[in-house]
């Protein structure tokens, strides 16, 4: 099938981490699904719409076709329509002394992936639709509630409404109205789907989700997630961080272990970057340097960060020591 390459299998995430707070969510999406309403999850970024999306596609089990809102989409964007051009040549010499020749030259259709998944009855991930302009998504009122694909520009001798396939399902994401490229989505369209508002994960889900990505102990995970849901209540952040702040730290953290050297106040320094940066929009450097001042106070207060002390500590007490026996051997060796 020429489609096959907008496709994308359905299988289990890796290190995908479902907790009770994941299972009641996909238990709901699956719920409304079966009943037959598409699923629409919207949250501030950061809350998992997109991996909550794949993860209820990979529980439905048919081919995923995917598509990330784009202000510049045009209904045709997410149809198909009349790409290039398809030409064929015949040429007949049947008789030596006569030459025959044939040629005519068609614009070649082509199915975009709205089209694909309802003529295939495959899944439909549309992220961030709400980046796409209303007039363009308008052609799904039709898909998602008469279960009728209006190919508007179809081809001549073509079917100009496609009926969808009865396994035709469709997940979409969304962020805020406030944020900035977001249109507001279509009244009518809003309306055929089931919206699950998502807020940020339970404590228990954002422990578990930072060991799975960065390897690190449950211990450690567990200091970063309450210096970052600590700064994310204390109300002084343009942006509240999320779970990607957690992930990111703890990365960074493993990584610098790995090496095995010790660098003075690395990890208040990753927490200051990595805090600083997710939480600040504009840059202000007045909002920065109070976002700096509760990380610190934060980070001061962990195992983490005391042990990184000891650490740097007891590593330039060995290099010390090391230095002292190196010139005591050489002194030894040129008084012989």
């Amino acid at each position: 099938m020429d489609d096959a390459r907008t496709v994308i299998e359905a299988k289990p995430m890796a290190d995908f981490v479902e907790t009770p707070y994941v299972r009641d969510i996909t238990y709901r999406a699956l719920t409304y699904i079966e009943a037959g309403f598409p699923v629409h999850f919207r949250g501030a970024s950061g809350t998992g719409k997109t991996t909550l999306a794949m993860h209820v596609a990979s529980k439905i089990g048919r081919p995923i076709v995917m598509l990330h809102g784009d202000s510049e989409y045009k209904t045709s964007d997410l149809v198909g329509g009349e790409y290039g051009f398809h030409s064929r040549k015949v040429v007949d010499r049947f008789q030596s002394r006569v030459l025959k020749v044939e040629e005519d030259v068609a614009k070649r259709w082509v199915d975009n992936r709205l089209t694909v998944a309802c003529k295939y009855g495959f899944t439909l991930i549309y992220d961030e639709f709400t980046r796409s302009r209303p007039e363009a998504n308008n052609v799904l009122l039709s898909v998602l509630q008469e279960k009728v694909l209006d190919v508007a520009n179809a081809p001549a001798g073509e079917e100009s409404y496609l009926k969808v396939h009865p396994l035709f399902t469709a997940l979409f994401t969304s962020n805020p109205e406030e944020y900035a490229g977001v249109h507001k989505a279509a009244d009518a369209l809003r309306d055929r789907m089931v919206t699950i508002d998502l807020d940020y994960f339970d404590y228990e889900t954002e422990v578990a989700i930072t060991v799975a990505k960065s390897k690190l102990s449950e211990r450690d995970a567990a200091e970063i997630v309450d210096i970052v849901r600590a700064l994310r209540e204390s109300g002084r952040c343009e942006f509240a961080p999320t779970i990607r702040a957690c992930i990111m730290i703890a990365r960074a953290l493993q990584v610098q272990r790995s090496k095995g050297t010790p660098i003075p106040n690395f990890f208040m320094t990753i927490c200051q970057d990595v805090l600083t940066s997710e939480t600040s929009r504009l840059g202000a450097r007045t909002n920065q340097d109070e976002v700096r001042q509760i990380v610190k106070k934060l980070v001061e207060r962990t195992r983490i960060y005391h042990d990184e002390l000891r650490g740097v500590s007891n590593a330039k007490h060995g290099a010390e020591s090391l230095q002292k026996n190196l010139t005591l051997i050489r002194q030894q060796v040129n008084g012989r």
